[in-house]
Order: structure tokens, then sequence, then C-alpha cells
């Protein structure tokens, strides 16, 4: 058993601090408890790094097990053919609805009915999204929101954030049937790219992000801001009528500098690679590494 310190959220996503011990992850008794069931992560690419976790850690308990993968857009899935178990990643980084209006991205941020079709039917589902809230410039996922009819440019991204993360969890209220689906909320996914947030425990005076990290915060405590996403995300849980579970990584993610891909995830070009202080990821994490542990607490959740 794994005796660790983590923060979770239980009866009304009331968070608090305490002491539980984790059963190390087996993935054979994953297979054999969800024979049968679907796992479905929504959200943004956090999801996808945890979905790819979860795959690469049932497989390697059952490496002889047939298995079939389909990637598509919104939609891959990956299936456990022996077992009858799908886990599936659907593309959805606002959760809430995009549609195309005379040539122009609309968020729509009281419509989530396009997507939401296609998570019914799933025994798991885990929701996150967060980081896309927050991009500008050519990065900004959407030209327009609309909101109660009216189209905006642009608005306060927290009031944004929280407009649809409302329309979600209203979804979840009244289409989701709890008795048979399981619902967790992964919490924000911190980044590294200040380390004015770190820098004591940083390895280096001079890092400008996460590039040459090697090891995590000593402690137990962040030095930076709690972030003011999480602050929207826990409000609108408990406001559920059925809170999802908040699965809350945000803490021992933080720790984590030394943890993300840095310039090595493979999909840099030479000239890319050689200034990472424009090129680091210090956002999404290495595999094996951070999302295991995620996945260790969702295991953990679901089962025990």
């Amino acid at each position: 058993m794994l005796h660790v310190q983590v923060f979770a959220s239980i009866s009304l996503s009331v968070v608090v601090l305490w002491i539980v011990c984790l059963i190390r992850f087996n993935g054979l008794e994953f297979l054999v408890k969800m024979k049968g069931k679907t796992v479905m992560f929504v959200g943004d690419s956090l999801g996808l790094n945890q979905w790819e976790s979860l795959i690469c850690m049932i497989h390697a308990a059952a490496p002889r097990t047939r298995t079939h993968m389909t990637r598509g857009d919104p939609l891959s899935t990956f299936k456990f053919l022996d077992y009858g178990i799908s886990v599936s990643f659907y593309r959805a980084p606002y959760l809430v609805d995009i549609d195309v209006v005379h040539g122009k991205r609309v968020l729509k941020l009281e419509d989530i009915s396009g997507n939401g079709k296609s998570w019914l039917n799933a025994d798991v589902l885990s929701f996150n999204t967060g980081h896309w809230w927050s991009h500008e410039g050519s990065l900004q996922g959407w030209d327009y929101m609309e909101s109660m009819g009216t189209y905006y440019q642009d608005m306060d991204r927290l009031v944004a954030l929280e407009k649809g993360l409302r329309t979600w969890a209203n979804w979840v209220d009244n289409n989701i049937d709890r008795s048979k689906t399981r619902v967790f909320f992964q919490s924000i996914s911190p980044t590294h790219y200040n380390p004015s947030e770190w820098s004591a425990g940083s390895t280096s005076s001079t890092a400008k992000n996460c590039y040459g990290e090697t090891a995590p915060m000593s402690g137990t405590t962040y030095p930076g801001a709690y972030p003011d996403q999480m602050r929207v995300v826990d409000a609108v849980i408990r406001d559920m009528h059925s809170p999802a579970y908040l699965l809350d990584i945000t803490m021992l993610s933080e720790l984590r500098k030394d943890g993300h891909p840095s310039i090595y995830s493979g999909d840099l070009n030479p000239k890319q690679k050689a200034n990472p202080d424009r090129s680091a990821d210090c956002s999404h994490w290495c595999l094996p590494g951070l999302p295991d542990t995620w996945n260790q607490l969702l295991y953990t959740a679901l089962f025990y």
C-alpha cells in the first residue's frame, strides 16, 4: 500500500485534507471489475494525458489481451476486447459547444447538447477543463462567445468559465443517472511557466520555465497562488444537485515542476529545441509520470 497525503473531495464537494491508504494500482483488477463497461475522459489535452496514462497502466498488467484502437476527432477509443472494456477520450476543451456561424467560431456558454449526447452511456465519466479559457491571440479557440443570445468578442475569462461550468453541471444533474454512472471532475492541472512562483526551490537561478528542472518542490506546500479557476470549479460543484467527485490533483501537481516534457516531447524541430525559453512545454506531463498518480487516485476512488 502507498501511504500518502492527498486532497480529496467528499460529501458536498467540501475539500478536506486527510490521510488515506492508497491501494496500489492493479491493472488486472481494473479489467475484471470494469468488465463490459465504458470509461470516458472528456475535456482538453490534460484529459488526453490521463487517458493515455490509464491505457498504458492497464495494458502493462495484461500485455497479451487483445486490443483495438480507434482514433478520431472528437472521439478516440481504446478497447480491451477480452474484457469488453472501452476507454475513450472525447475532445471538448471547453466542455460546452462551439458552433461555426458565418465562418466564425462561436463558444456557446449555455449550450452543451451537441457534445453531451456522446457522453450519455458511459459508466465512468471524468471531465476536465481550464487551460483553454485563458488562451489569447492565435491560441484562442473561439472568435465570439454567446451568452443568453448576446455575442461577445470577449468577457472576463473567469466569468465565462463559470457560465460554461454551470451549463455542464446542469447537464450532468439533468441527464446522468448517478446510480449507474460515476462522475468525476479533474481539478485544474497547473503549469510551470513562471519560475518566480517556485524559485525558492529551483535548481537553477537562471530558470525561465520548467526547462532544466530535475527535482520536484520539497515540502508539502506550493508558494505560488492557488489557481483562481479552482475557486470557480469548487463553487460550481458545490451547487450541483448531485456533486461530481472532485479529483483534486492541483496541489500535488504543482509540486512537480520537473515532470513536464519541456523540449523532449519529440514534437519539436532542432531550432525549437535550441530555444527552450519559447518552446518548452511546461503544461503537459511526461508519461510514465504524474498522470499515473492521477489514475492511482481515480482507481482508489472507484473501487475502495
